[in-house]
């Protein structure tokens, strides 16, 4: 039976593709009591990772954007394996951590965002509104354009 989750996935035309292995020595998240953390997630394709370069340079703003869903995309992929295999026990949304990769007079933080937590309330609705921090870095992993961790609530 295809749960709440899967059948909003498929409306929205959303395919969640499986979870990469991590890129270094760590867990890809960690689930304590009822909360999960993600690590965090890079913009990576059907192709690899895509979006490598500086918000602000090689990337506009709304490509930015596209990068942070991208990312959003993989963390709900990370979420589904914490959640083993049913995102309709995901209650909701409590924090995400996004880091841009930008030049120095690069400063939209909050609308490059807006790309990942937009696609989390498009899939789990009101519930996965959240806290967040957005903020510059002078440089990512393997040059990736952002980068988001996340905090949720399962059940």
């Amino acid at each position: 039976m295809t749960g709440k989750i899967d059948a909003r996935l498929k409306e929205l035309g959303l395919e969640i593709p499986p979870s990469p292995a991590p890129l270094g020595s760590y867990v890809p998240f960690v689930v304590t009591g009822s909360l999960v953390f993600v690590a965090g997630q890079l913009p990576v394709g059907s192709n690899g990772l895509e979006f490598i370069g500086k918000v602000g340079q090689q990337f506009n703003m709304e490509e930015g954007q596209r990068a942070a869903r991208l990312c959003g995309i993989n963390l709900i992929s990370r979420l589904r394996d914490a959640c083993g295999g049913d995102l309709d026990r995901v209650k909701r949304g409590v924090k995400l951590c996004g880091f841009i990769n930008a030049t120095p007079d690069f400063t939209e933080f909050a609308p490059v965002m807006d790309g990942c937590s937009n696609l989390l309330v498009d899939v789990f609705g009101e519930a996965a509104r959240h806290a967040r921090v957005a903020v510059g870095a002078p440089s990512l992993p393997r040059g990736a354009a952002v980068e988001v961790d996340a905090i949720f609530e399962i059940g």
